[in-house]
Formats: C-alpha cells, sequence, structure tokens
C-alpha cells in the first residue's frame, strides 16, 4: 500500500534484530550492486538513529531525513521501497490530525550463505556486477578447506566437561531475547504449483516435493519469467533416477533455458516505477549509465572514476558545494563530474566545475536525462567549433600568383638600366 509522505510527518527506527559490523560489510558487498548505494545509505542512516541499547530512535520528520541525506523525499520514498522489497525493512504507519506518524524496523541483511545460495539474489547480483568481480565474492566468503585426513578429533563434549548441581527457584524466560531476525522476500509469482503439477503428474507425485523444492520452483519461476508450460518441460529435465527433482540441476537447467531463449544473458533486477526507456532496453549502455547516474553517490561514483582512490578533501568540499550551495541534484552532480573529467582532461578544475555549474543552474536542470542532453549538446558544439575555426593569415595580393620565370629580352634590360642610373 503507498501512501503520500510529507516532510512534516514523523517517523521512528525500531530495532527487529541484532546489526553489527559485518552486517555493514553485507550490504554493501551484496546488496548495494542490487538496490543502488541511496537505499544503504538510508538503512545505514535509519541505523544509526538508534539509541545507545540499539533498540529504538527518537522521533523525527522526514524533513529531517531529507536535510540528513541531501536528496528529495521522492527518491527517499523509492529507496525505502527497495529495502522493503528485499527485505531489510518494514514499514507500519497511522494518521494523527493531519500528520502520518510512520514505524521503520530495521531487519538484519542475509548470510552471505543465504544471499548466495538464494536463486533470485545470486543470479541477479552476477547479473550487475559480471563474473570476475562476482567470483571475487565468492571467493571472499569461501570456507576454508583443510585436509584433515591423518588428524584425530579430539574435542571435548559438553557433558565430558561440565556436570549440573544444584537447584533453582527463578523461572527462566527466554522468549523476549534479542536475535538476529530476517524477513523472507515475498514473491507474487503467477506460476499455480497445483496447476503445474498436474501437467506432469504421470512422472512425478506432486505429494512427495518438498517445502524447499517449491519454494525454489517458485523463486524461480519468478527470476525467469517462467509459464507453467515452461517451468514443466525444465523439471521433467531436471529428476533424478529415483523421479525426485534435483534442486541443483533444475537451478542450472533453469539458467541454461534463460540464457539460451535470450542470447546469453541472465535477467536483471529493476525497480518497478523505473521510467519506461529503462523498463525497455535496460541492457543498452545508455540506460546502465543513466541508472549509474541515478543510484550512485557522488562520493562513489568520483571514487569510482578514480579507479577507487578517495576523493580529495578539495573535491569533497566541491561536491558539497554543488549540492548544499547550488542546491543540485547528487545525480545531476555525478553527470557534471563524468562531463568535466572528459572534456578537461581527466581534471576536476574547481573553477571550471563551478562554471558549468552555474550555466546548469540557471538553465535549470534537475534530471539526469537533462543534464546528459544539456552536456551531450555542448560536448557537440565544442567540437563543431574546434572543426570550423581556422586562424585565416593575412598574405599579400600576389602571394598565390604564379609568377613567370622568362628572362627579359637586350633591350628590355637596356631600358631596365637606363632607369636605374636616374637613382644613383
Amino acid at each position: 500500500m503507498k501512501t503520500t509522505v510529507l516532510p512534516a510527518d514523523t517517523y521512528i527506527v525500531i530495532n527487529k534484530t541484532l546489526l553489527n559490523e559485518r552486517d555493514r560489510n553485507l550490504l554493501i558487498m551484496l546488496y548495494q550492486p542490487l538496490i543502488g548505494s541511496m537505499a544503504i545509505s538510508l538503512y545505514l542512516t535509519l541505523w544509526s538513529y538508534l539509541d545507545k541499547s540499539e533498540l529504538m530512535s527518537n522521533e523525527w520528520t522526514h524533513h529531517h531525513l531529507m536535510s540528513n541525506l541531501k536528496i528529495r523525499l521522492e527518491e527517499i520514498i523509492i529507496a525505502r521501497e527497495k529495502l522493503e522489497g528485499i527485505g531489510l525493512i518494514k514499514t507500519y504507519y497511522k494518521e494523527n490530525k493531519g500528520i502520518k506518524n510512520y514505524i521503520y524496523e530495521l531487519y538484519s541483511p542475509m548470510s552471505a550463505h543465504e544471499f548466495l545460495t538464494n536463486p533470485i539474489l545470486s543470479t541477479l547480483l552476477y547479473n550487475n556486477i559480471g563474473k570476475t568481480e562476482y567470483e571475487k565474492i565468492i571467493a571472499y566468503y569461501k570456507k576454508v578447506q583443510i585436509d584433515l585426513t591423518n588428524y584425530i578429533d579430539i574435542t571435548s563434549s559438553f557433558s565430558s566437561v561440565f556436570e549440573t548441581k544444584g537447584q533453582t527457584n527463578y523461572e527462566i524466560i527466554n522468549d523476549e531475547i534479542r536475535r538476529s531476525n530476517k524477513r523472507k522476500l515475498e514473491i507474487i509469482s503467477k506460476v499455480d504449483l497445483n496447476d503445474l503439477f498436474s501437467l506432469i503428474s504421470n512422472e512425478i507425485d506432486y505429494r512427495k516435493v518438498t517445502k524447499d523444492t517449491k519454494e525454489l520452483i517458485l523463486e524461480l519461476s519468478f527470476i525467469y519469467d517462467f509459464d507453467n508450460n515452461i517451468l514443466s518441460q525444465v523439471i521433467l529435465n531436471s529428476l533424478n533416477e529415483k523421479k525426485q527433482i534435483d534442486n541443483k540441476l533444475l537451478r542450472e537447467n533453469s539458467r541454461k533455458y534463460y540464457q539460451f531463449e535470450n542470447n546469453g544473458k541472465l535477467p536483471s533486477i529493476i525497480y518497478k516505477d523505473t521510467p519506461d526507456y529503462m523498463k525497455i532496453d535496460n541492457t543498452s549502455s545508455e540506460s546502465r549509465q543513466i541508472y549509474t547516474f541515478k543510484t550512485t553517490s557522488p562520493y562513489d561514483y568520483l571514487t569510482s572514476k578514480q579507479n577507487g582512490g578517495a576523493p580529495t578533501k578539495t573535491e569533497l568540499m566541491l561536491i558539497e558545494h554543488l549540492i548544499v550551495d547550488l542546491k543540485l541534484n547528487p545525480a545531476v552532480v555525478n553527470v557534471l563530474i563524468d562531463f568535466v573529467l572528459k572534456i578537461n582532461n581527466n581534471k576536476l578544475t574547481k573553477s571550471y566545475v563551478e562554471t558549468i555549474a552555474s550555466q546548469w543552474k540557471i538553465s535549470k536542470i534537475e534530471t539526469v536525462e537533462d543534464a546528459m542532453e544539456f552536456a551531450r549538446k555542448e560536448y557537440n558544439l565544442k567540437n563543431k567549433r574546434k572543426k570550423t575555426y581556422k586562424k585565416e593569415e593575412i598574405k599579400p595580393a600576389w602571394f598565390d600568383q604564379k609568377i613567370d620565370k622568362n628572362e627579359a629580352t637586350l633591350e628590355e634590360q637596356k631600358e631596365i638600366d637606363d632607369m636605374l642610373k636616374e637613382f644613383k
């Protein structure tokens, strides 16, 4: 259910889990490539509002959140919905005298094992970051393998070390102890399992299909957009010798079928309210560039342009000036950074940036699309001037004339000598 949020509407943050520094790493490495830096920044900001015991925050207005993140309220709502969709927060609200009071509940990110074995999330992550980066993440979280063949396990058991003694009248209650709490992805698939298995009832007994396998089928139908007919064929090709579904084989066959039908490509995640140009062609380089501009903070974007090198203090002050003083949209600032680096020999000169920023501000450039179009026109105009501008040299009238080199006759030479005698 969507609601209209106003800057004056309030919110509090409630921690429904146990959060630690390892979770920050998971958020940035695994979640950020899918939902963008803005959504992760919102999660970390809400986390920072919790009290010292990390239970609940004070009450704040959304205007405070806008000022803190330096983004529009509409962008905050989009970021919040992405966090909700991927299972990191839950949102509640009530209305009181015209003011809406929101509650944002924080949940833990999945563990690396849960995330990377989830067919939806692992596939989307692979497609978003590519094979090389994906393999680096797998290597980072990979279990240490040690050959214990020649070792003997001498680990003590609990009962061999401890014994119970004495009695207590205290009633032990542990139902309210906090623990790591995660939300499952809520997937609405267009596949009906009863209808699906009715198509292959002669080959497999639906009653013997485990709960995990049923969930996997629904997840695969969602990520690859399979209908009953396609999915039934994939399932039949994924049966083992006991006529049971092999989950690993089912995942592999689903991926192979999709790639075969889509020229080797894998599906990617996209926000439902994304503009049409991204829904139609989210694989084009321009669409990806626009998405990057919109979902990356200027700090992170400049860091990526500098091959991972952190921006200098001067560059950070320049970015702050563009966002805080000139009120430029952070996404527009990314376009500006990209444009200046391209036309200024990879140098982010302060005076040069400020000149263009002022021009864009006066021209009321507020969206990524407008900024890219404006930058493209300026770039083309500059190149056109370079090609048409040539320095014209002032030449004598005779400069390009052909000079005859015929020798003078004897009479002409005598006439010239007589003329020269007058000047002696």
